[in-house]
């Protein structure tokens, strides 16, 4: 039968089942042949934080949501316009997000008793007439691929597990994406087991072939590149990107890198990936705990590597005293937090930006620093590069603060010309620094940085630590007067770091009724609302903000230009707090800790209450 191919601007597809049903694998996958196609795509996963949950349990649904299309994407999309549901579970929890008319794709094999009654269904929903207004595509997909793969080598149980294939098989027929890669990589993953690779290819391509030749399916999709700057570009997750941003950093300065953590989630994969650059000239050291981890990195520092650590929320909490450290001996330290929902172990697998006050002041006494954070995954390396140039130049830690949904969701990135990355120079004092009255470790230059005097330089020996240092001298005083002048200095060298920060770019007018302003992975729901917002005529324009301490030099200026400001975050009301001290004014918030990111329909209701 001749089948109809609808061109559409953009798609949104979620992908969900039990957490051992390989939702992470197969929307990754269809997201690698979607950037091959020249989409612009944003992804998110969602998955329980238990290894495996109970099976056919609403808490043990894993989902990977994307959204593509042939226009600029900012966000995975609110809600799915196809929803690939393998059991019930999965369609009792994520059917509410659907759109009305969506496609849904269903496993019916699941759909038994047994998997209903746990899922909490009272009867059959793809059968009882409770989905009308959906667009209902019921498969047996264990049935199928058991018929495929009925002369494989493979045991029940492993041909089960192919079934993931065929949806995502069927997936790529219905918007037209190519199957070759995944072909491509399934060969090279199980190059081992080879047996396992044409099992999963047949079953992929049984379920194209199902959505090509069967009469349930009249319509497929076609979605057009997107036109983006000219250059070459790859799929990056925000964790990767910051991984090769540190590496770019150290490079650019003839540092060795040296990461000194231990893992956690969401953060793990930035150690993962430096683990297997050695080849670039990075150490990577797993500790024991996190304070065996930052305090490795302080030594790395201290020795004249670029060091950095990586770590979420809680581990955060564990190295507060040795941020203090890094503070007050002024060696430059790259500190990535991956933030997650909390307090304590908290939702481990769930987005949150609730660790903004934790960054900028929570340490003992008053100890300043500076902290920027990313706005999208391919933002991410930027932000990992310009932390550690930061770090480097004006002697300081600096706190880079991601989140689960940046960290581990994906994102095309135009990979750069290296000779077009900012140089980092770097210098270290050599024997003629050393004065008739000694090694001054503490004098300053015009960024109020101090010397970085490798140890065994011979004549520049000098005492580093925790305890108060003499200006100047670097010898330990505890003389009110010195303090003060020693806190006044840390405090001043991170200020002058707004004089980096360039002009703050507003999307929108400069002036008008109201500013929304945001930090971090709230970038593209803030963006996609205030251009709706201004396309049905209304007086709204965006402000983001990379750097968080300091904030920009020009950010009073704008915010005066506005009748009213409105920040949406992903906690209580932290940046609005902050805000509301720095420039004495009400602010509208919009907040919520769900474990996930804001829908842009959420802030554009919000703009619409505050302009009536």
């Amino acid at each position: 039968m001749t089948k109809k191919v609808v061109r559409i601007n953009e798609a949104t597809i979620r992908f969900a089942g039990d957490s051992g049903d390989g939702m992470q694998l197969t929307g990754t996958r269809f997201t690698e042949a979607t950037a091959i196609v020249g989409n612009d795509l944003k992804t998110i996963p969602n998955y329980p934080s238990e290894i495996r949950a109970p099976l056919g349990t609403l808490a043990g649904v894993s989902a990977f949501q994307l959204m593509f299309g042939s226009t600029r994407v900012f966000t995975p999309g609110d809600m799915p316009d196809t929803l690939v549901a393998m059991n019930p579970a999965a369609l009792k929890v994520h059917l509410r997000d659907l759109k009305k008319g969506g496609n849904i794709l269903a496993n019916s094999n699941a759909f038994t008793d047994k998997n209903l009654k746990m899922a909490g269904w009272e009867a059959d929903p793809l059968t009882d007439g409770s989905l009308e207004g959906y667009t209902v595509y019921s498969m047996e997909m264990s049935k199928l691929v058991g018929k495929a793969l009925e002369s494989s080598d493979l045991t029940s149980k492993g041909i089960e597990r192919t079934k993931n294939m065929f949806a995502l098989g069927v997936l790529f027929w219905m918007y037209n994406r190519p199957i070759q890669p995944t072909e491509d990589w399934l060969r090279k993953k199980f190059a081992k087991n080879p047996s396992i690779a044409e099992a999963n290819i047949l079953a992929m391509k049984t379920g194209f072939n199902y959505g090509e030749t069967t009469e349930i399916f009249t319509t497929s999709y076609s979605v057009d590149k997107a036109e983006l700057p000219k250059g070459k570009y790859r799929n990056i997750t925000g964790n990767v990107a910051v991984a090769y941003g540190l590496v770019a950093a150290a490079k650019k300065a003839g540092k060795e890198l040296f990461l000194g953590s231990y893992p956690i989630t969401p953060a793990s994969e930035i150690l993962h990936t430096l683990s297997g650059l050695r080849n670039f000239n990075v150490k990577t050291f797993q500790a024991e705990d996190e304070i065996a981890g930052i305090s490795a990195a302080i030594g790395a520092a201290y020795a004249g590597a670029l060091a950095c650590t990586t770590t979420s929320g809680p581990g955060m909490a564990l190295k507060t005293e040795a941020i203090g450290l890094a503070i007050i001996t002024e060696l430059p330290l790259v500190i990535v937090n991956v933030q997650r929902g909390g307090p304590s172990t908290g939702m481990p697998t769930k987005m949150e930006q609730s660790d903004l006050l934790q960054a900028v002041h929570g340490r003992n006494s008053d100890a300043t620093i500076p902290v920027i954070a990313p706005l999208d995954p391919a933002d991410c390396f930027d932000c990992a590069f310009e932390a550690a140039r930061i770090a480097l130049k004006y002697m300081t830690p600096v706190i880079l603060l991601s989140d689960g949904y940046l960290g581990q969701g994906s994102g095309p990135w135009q990979i750069p010309d290296p000779k077009s990355l900012p140089e980092i120079k770097v210098s270290h004092p050599d024997s003629s620094a050393r004065t008739e009255a000694g090694f001054m470790p503490y004098s300053r230059d015009a960024n109020e940085a101090r010397p970085w005097a490798l140890p065994g330089t011979p004549g520049l020996e000098h005492r580093i630590g925790g305890l108060e240092k003499e200006n100047i001298t670097g010898m330990v005083s505890q003389d009110a007067e010195n303090h003060q002048i020693m806190t006044d200095i840390r405090a001043r060298k991170v200020q002058n770091i707004a004089k980096e920060i360039p002009p703050s770019e507003i999307f929108g007018e400069s002036k008008g009724k109201v500013l929304v302003i945001g930090w971090g992975s709230t970038h593209g729901s803030i963006h996609v609302a205030v251009a709706r917002a201004q396309k049905n005529g209304q007086s709204v324009s965006q402000l983001h903000l990379r750097w968080v301490s300091p904030f920009p030099p020009d950010l009073k200026a704008i915010c005066d230009n506005f009748d009213e400001l409105l920040i949406p975050e992903v906690n209580m009301g932290q940046l609005a707090l902050l805000l509301k001290a720095e420039l004495i004014r009400p602010i509208h918030q919009l907040n919520k800790v769900r474990g996930e990111p804001f829908r842009a329909s959420e802030i554009e209701e919000k703009i619409n209450e505050i302009l009536g």
